[in-house]
């Protein structure tokens, strides 16, 4: 009970702004970390040449699959189990975090399975042309042998959040990334393994961090992963789907926009394709910052709401906004002052530079309106009004990008197509979010004008 009274009082009375800060921070180191070691095996690999650095593109894809289940069990459970633990109810919480847990590694073992035995034309699909194939058919083997171990390492990571322990998300994800970078080292400058090197240091990490992350959770947490607490009651199940649709819609349009895109960039060469796969990285780098800040607010949303706590919700959206937007517009300056030296640092070659610097410019414009993307859609989903949070999830990831990419493209603008197309996406997107925001702000009461709707609500009952 002394953990269940110690976690309620931190949500219920931890200053808004301190209890996000305190959870972001370790949320965005972690997702730091891990995207500057994708930024450091795109370097790695990018030494090796135009086509091995084109199958890391490649395979980012196939990761965005994988985490699109991961997220969509474990934001989906998390949800449920603030809920819970709001409520005090340590059991329920732990039938929804291992009920998640159990069945991500029955999705991932698919997935291995699956993936293994179609493994040539699942490459091709992504966007593989004949010379990138074998790179990333040797790097995919090690990304779908350690799919299950990915899957329940996001489901833990997500969980431990949720429940207001970010830091211990955090060491299990930094100790798995700085294990990937000492081995992309070994593994391809040493051992000369090149890029199935580049997948085994992958493979290998991220079944170590598993292994940590599931040790801390087992004694840290609340809750408690156990096979005698998975649920076979339906709802449980269809509660966990419904609050992980979102994440499910938005990683899984990411998975199939980046394809997309890959097989739009494919007849511009090899070198097209490299130079987009490191613009990616790096947005993605300045991404996760105002990820890492809204999912540090998730928690505070999904328990605040929980026990009607609407004004620190409500405060909490705003803390969140002008954090991440004044994080992630200092970060995206870089990505529009020096662009080319950016991509310099990734892959020498003057056309790739040249292809990457103008596309680079681009997603900084289009990336600094991102956290209005990220805060409508964190809080919508933590607060389980699902049907809305999956409708903001598909904005960005493919519902506005993949039609601009088709009209881009039949414009006759060329590769200026490819682009423009996810910065225009990423503004229109966060245009609609804002809108959703405000009406929530004006919508939602604050808390202390509960009591008073609740009387007007009771005379009303009487006179009528």
């Amino acid at each position: 009970m002394e953990k269940s009274e110690a976690y309620y009082n931190k949500m219920k009375y931890t200053p808004v702004l301190k209890l996000i800060v305190l959870l972001a921070i370790p949320t965005t180191i972690s997702m730091l970390i891990t995207n500057i070691y994708n930024a450091v095996d795109t370097y790695f690999v990018g030494t090796l040449g135009e086509a091995p650095q084109a199958a890391t593109g490649i395979l980012f894809t196939l990761q965005a699959i994988i985490q699109a289940f991961a997220f969509m069990l474990g934001h989906g459970s998390g949800t449920y189990v603030a809920k819970k633990l709001a409520d005090r109810d340590i059991k329920g919480a732990s039938i929804y975090v291992s009920t998640a847990f159990f069945n991500g590694f029955i999705i991932g073992f698919l997935l291995l399975t699956f993936g293994i035995i179609f493994i040539n034309p699942l490459m091709t699909l992504l966007g593989s042309s004949e010379t990138v194939l074998p790179y990333a058919r040797d790097y995919g083997i090690w990304v779908l042998v350690s799919s299950p171990f990915l899957i329940g390492s996001l489901i833990i990571n997500n969980n431990l959040r949720y429940e207001g322990k970010a830091f211990y998300a955090m060491i299990g994800l930094v100790t798995g990334a700085f294990l990937n970078i000492f081995g992309d080292y070994i593994f391809i400058n040493v051992m000369h393994l090149g890029v199935f090197g580049a997948g085994m240091s992958t493979g290998i990490s991220q079944i170590i961090s598993f292994l940590i992350l599931f040790i801390l959770y087992m004694r840290s947490a609340q809750g408690r992963i156990s096979i005698k607490l998975f649920s076979f009651n339906f709802s449980v199940h269809l509660n966990i789907f419904r609050g992980g649709l979102p994440s499910l819609l938005r990683q899984g349009l990411t998975s199939v926009s980046h394809g997309v895109l890959n097989n739009f960039i494919k007849p511009y060469g090899d070198a097209a394709v490299a130079a987009m796969s490191v613009v990616n990285r790096y947005s993605n780098l300045i991404m996760c910052t105002g990820l890492g800040i809204g999912q540090g607010f998730q928690p505070v949303a999904a328990f605040n709401y929980g026990v009607k706590d609407y004004s620190r919700v409500k405060k909490g959206v705003y803390v969140t906004l002008l954090l991440s937007l004044a994080v992630v517009g200092f970060l995206a300056v870089f990505g529009l002052i020096i662009p080319d030296r950016i991509i310099w640092l990734f892959q020498k070659k003057q056309e790739v530079i040249d292809l990457g610097t103008v596309a680079l410019r681009y997603y900084s414009i289009g990336v600094i309106f991102l956290p209005i993307s990220v805060v409508a859609n964190m809080l919508f989903q933590s607060i389980r009004k699902n049907l809305v949070a999956s409708i903001l999830s598909t904005l960005r990831s493919g519902a506005v990008f993949i039609p601009a990419l088709l009209i881009l493209n039949n414009s006759g603008i060329g590769y200026l197509a490819i682009e423009i197309a996810q910065p225009l996406s990423d503004v229109i997107a966060s245009a609609i979010s804002a809108v959703f925001i405000v009406i929530f702000m004006i919508r939602t009461p604050n808390t202390e004008e509960i009591p008073k709707m609740a009387i007007n609500e009771e005379k009303s009952e009487k006179i009528t």
